[in-house]
Order: C-alpha cells, then sequence, then structure tokens
C-alpha cells in the first residue's frame, strides 16, 4: 500500500510504500532530506511526525530517546509509514545546508579506466554515509597536512561507495601512490562535501554539460542524478580529450544517449592519433559547442576541466549571450591550490 507524505514547511509531497522508509521515499522521488549513517545511529535524519502513525524501525536508543517519540519525533531513516503523514523537518536546497565532515574511508576497489586514470570506489564506516549534492568534491587529507580535491563521480541517490576518477599527475605525491602503491583495503582520511558546483534541479533551461578530461567526473555524477529524477529538460554533453585513449569511458555516454531521448553526447579529441582513425568531432570542445550552438542566451551551462578550457568557455559564451548566473564551472588545478583534482 502506498501512503502520502507532505512535508512542511514547504507543503512538497511524495509517495511511500509500506516497505520503505520516509528517507528512502523522499531521496527517490528527488526531495533532499538531511541524513547522516542512514542506519539509526547519528539522528541526523531526525524529524517530527505531525499527523499519522510510522512503525519506527530499528535505531539506537541514543539516536531517538523515548521522550523525543513521545515529543512526535521519529528516525525518518529507519521510520516507515503506516498511514498517510505530515511530517516537518528542513530540506537540503544548497549545499550550506550539508553538514561536512571530515572520516576516514576504505579504499573498496580499484579500477583501470585508461593508462592515466584509475577509478576508487570508497567504502564508509558501517555507520556512515555522505550527504552531498551531485557534482561536489571531497579533499583527501594527507599524511603531511596536505589536501587533495577530487570531485564524486557518482550521484546521491548511489552512495554505497564514493567513486573517484584520478588521473596520474607526473611529479604528484597522491597520484602516483595511487597508481604504483596504492592496495584495496587502504585507509585514507578526507573531508566533504565540498564546493557550489552541483545540479540546479529546479531550472527549466535546456543544460549544455562541457568536460575536458576527467572533468567528466563530477558531471556524470549529475546526469545520473538528472536521469534518476527523470528530469526532461534536454542536456547535451560535450566531452573533450586529447586523443581516444583520454576518452576512458565513451560507452557510458552512448548508452546513456540511448536510453534517453532528452540526451545527446558529443565527443571531441583535439589530437587524435593517427591509429584512433577518428572520424567524430575534433579542436577544442568548447568551439564544438559554439559551433553548434548560435544563440546561448536560453541555456544553462556546467564546465568542469582545465582552467584554460572554462576560461575561455565563460568568455565565449557570454559572448554569445549566456547569463552570467547560468554559467556554473568547476576548474581543475594541478598544484597545491585549494582546488587541485587530477
Amino acid at each position: 500500500m502506498s501512503h502520502q507524505i507532505t512535508i512542511k514547511p514547504s507543503g512538497h509531497r511524495y509517495t511511500a510504500q509500506d516497505d520503505e522508509t520516509i528517507l528512502e521515499a523522499a531521496l527517490r522521488d528527488g526531495f533532499a532530506l538531511p541524513y547522516g549513517c542512514r542506519n539509526g545511529a547519528c539522528g541526523t535524519c531526525k524529524g517530527k511526525v505531525l499527523e499519522g502513525s510510522v512503525d519506527y524501525g530499528t535505531y539506537q536508543d541514543s539516536a531517538l530517546s523515548e521522550t523525543e517519540k513521545l515529543a512526535g519525533m521519529a528516525l525518518f531513516c529507519c521510520a516507515r509509514p503506516q498511514s498517510d503523514l505530515i511530517i516537518e523537518c528542513r530540506e537540503i536546497g544548497a549545499a550550506k545546508d550539508i553538514q561536512i565532515k571530515a572520516m576516514p574511508c576504505r579504499v573498496d576497489r580499484m579500477e583501470r579506466l585508461a593508462p592515466d586514470v584509475m577509478a576508487l570506489y570508497l567504502k564508509l564506516p558501517a555507520n556512515e554515509r555522505l550527504q552531498f549534492l551531485a557534482g561536489q568534491y571531497l579533499d583527501v587529507l594527507m599524511k603531511d597536512g596536505k589536501r587533495r580535491s577530487f570531485s564524486i563521480a557518482n550521484a546521491p541517490h548511489d552512495d554505497e561507495l564514493l567513486l573517484l576518477h584520478i588521473r596520474n599527475i607526473p611529479g604528484g605525491t597522491f597520484t602516483e601512490h595511487v597508481f604504483t602503491k596504492m592496495q584495496e583495503k587502504e585507509i585514507l582520511r578526507f573531508e566533504g562535501p565540498l564546493g557550489t558546483f552541483f545540479l540546479r534541479e529546479d531550472g527549466t533551461r535546456p543544460i549544455l554539460f562541457v568536460a575536458g578530461g576527467t572533468g567528466f567526473a563530477p558531471i556524470k555524477g549529475m546526469l545520473e542524478h538528472a536521469f534518476h529524477l527523470g528530469l526532461q529538460r534536454q542536456m547535451s554533453l560535450y566531452w573533450g580529450a586529447r586523443s581516444l585513449k583520454d576518452l576512458y569511458m565513451p560507452e557510458l555516454p552512448r548508452k546513456w544517449q540511448e536510453e534517453h531521448p532528452n540526451f545527446s553526447f558529443v565527443p571531441v579529441l583535439s589530437e587524435p592519433r593517427p591509429e584512433d582513425r577518428w572520424q567524430g568531432r575534433t579542436g577544442l570542445v568548447h568551439q564544438a559547442v559554439l559551433q553548434d550552438v548560435a544563440d546561448l542566451s536560453g541555456y544553462q551551462v556546467y564546465a568542469s576541466g582545465s582552467p584554460l578550457m572554462v576560461e575561455a568557455a565563460h568568455k565565449n559564451f557570454l559572448e554569445r549571450g549566456l547569463p552570467e548566473t547560468e554559467f556554473f564551472s568547476d576548474a581543475f588545478l594541478f598544484s597545491n591550490d585549494p582546488r587541485p583534482a587530477a
């Protein structure tokens, strides 16, 4: 049986099944309620049941006291509806609404995506989950006190593991460790989520995603989130790389293009090799956008990659009419800058 849940004070409504928690159903329908552990241990998801009845589920007493239950409080990561509900809680509307955490994680597995690109799948402690917005990043905390920042490449609804795309940068202490010494089960520490580069879900404009190299990582998370929500806006991904081997997982956006009529994929190579036998677009990725779209005044743009690409895209897109407020970017710097990524 399904139950209607109304969130106060926003007035948002969604439907939950008997076997779903209040939180699970909210996240499924695109409503970002706060959470931490998702297993009744931390209390981050605590809210008030104003009307209706719930099965409180299994949780730790330290997270929800009997006094709080008598006052109408429940842990939404555990509680399941037994009737239509009216609940009261805050909703996550922007990066400032999400708690930034420092925590350990374990390297669950590693996957070589290209000769110089590694996928790291990170497992959090049993009682922890990281709430984040699609497109944000985290800082890996190194033993010498330095930080290395990497975009989260998975979508918020798929948060059992955190996925990073790591490019091997010659001379990079952390990236060279990843490619030469790191083993599965290794323990890392990180802080996150961080950044204001995230998908704005409430817009109506068609979206242009422009990625350079591993700038695909946060955009991958954004697109998977958009597909999960069922956004019907037209979306196009322009992904630029030097040669075919640098376009490290082109089969994924091609699959998206087959599955979603409102999505298109344009790969662009700047220096294709003879052995690539490349018949597609060539040149700079942002120039490919300019060749295809004469007037950008009605679009929203997300650009992620090298500073040169992002800066050029910003300048040229605004010259084509794109409003400043509709350009969102994440520039990858390979240095000790506060926002490096490799």
